[in-house]
């Protein structure tokens, strides 16, 4: 091998190896549990199984984040993982357990984000709609006709300069604009004119589309300008995991949006370097030591963790 090629090899390997330390390739993700309607011993809370497996797909592991734990568990488990994602649900986003420790681990991502460590959060329906009150400290969404319905999505120009949607392809982009592959289960919407009158919201929220049950123009996507934190009013990981409503749409391109929003955000995780304490504590954490129930029958979700 000439000098030339050993030069090359040894600058290769040096870069890879310079590339994998800037990038963590076992990213473990936080989902948020949430009371259930009529709580039982080991059945006081629960997690949708669609979203483990919509982190899963990506390459993360997931954690579940228990309700009603002390801030001092949750600061240790916050520099244990390496983001969080807020789930849909029905529970009061002022309130709740869910809303609660949703409120501490923001806190915890904006203070850790403001000093250069990077740690996204993603909130899914209603997890959109905790992000909304955590930023502007009030309730300012509305009641819409969105609750069972696929809708397409309005693109604004600032989606052309987004983190969360510059890597998707043309025809994936097109679909999304043009088709109704977007799967909403919400009765409270944050309108655009409200978002709009709004300054704390504005400044904080670049608004990527809006979508409308026929009468109201809602945010429907949005990410922050300064932090890796991000929310979709619509359900991304129902389209490849849940089956039980007729409204869900299952098409190639619908099923495709799942996975690529999936990548987005297991590829944030990505970025933050977070640890558990040690490999015996980090295999206790994991949703792996839990066993989903098959709820498909009398439930709207296939399968749900309970704890």
């Amino acid at each position: 091998m000439s000098n030339f090629a050993l030069l090359f090899c040894f600058a290769f390997s040096t870069l890879s190896s310079f590339t994998a330390l800037k990038r963590n390739d076992e990213p473990i993700i936080g989902v948020l549990a949430q009371e259930v309607y009529s709580p039982r011993p080991q059945n006081a809370s629960y997690i949708a199984a669609s979203y483990v497996k919509f982190l899963e797909s990506a390459g993360a592991r997931v954690v579940p984040v228990m309700i009603n734990k002390t801030l001092e568990e949750y600061k240790t488990l916050f520099n244990s993982i390496n983001g969080i994602l807020y789930p849909g649900g029905g529970v009061s986003i002022l309130t709740s357990g869910y809303a609660n420790t949703a409120r501490i681990f923001y806190e915890l991502a904006i203070e850790a984000n403001s000093r250069g460590d990077y740690f996204p959060v993603w909130g899914t329906c209603l997890g959109f709609e905790e992000l909304t009150y955590l930023t502007s400290g009030k309730m300012l969404l509305s009641h819409t006709n969105t609750s069972g319905v696929a809708l397409p999505l309005v693109f604004t120009n600032r989606s052309r300069e987004s983190r969360m949607f510059k890597g998707f392809p043309s025809e994936l982009l097109d679909a999304l604009a043009s088709e109704p592959i977007t799967e909403n289960s919400h009765k409270w919407s944050l309108t655009l004119a409200i978002y709009n009158s709004n300054a704390d919201l504005r400044k904080f929220y670049k608004v990527l589309t809006t979508s409308s049950d026929g009468k109201n123009e809602f945010v429907s996507t949005m990410e922050a300008y300064g932090f890796p934190i991000y929310g979709t009013q619509w359900h991304p990981e129902k389209n490849a995991f849940e089956w039980t409503k007729p409204y869900i749409p299952h098409s190639p391109l619908a099923v495709k949006v799942t996975f690529f929003m999936a990548d987005f955000f297991v590829n944030e995780a990505r970025k933050n370097f977070h640890k558990f304490e040690d490999e015996e504590v980090e295999k206790r954490a994991l949703i792996y030591n839990y066993n989903p129930v098959y709820t498909g029958i009398k439930s709207a979700f296939e399968q749900i963790y309970y704890f």
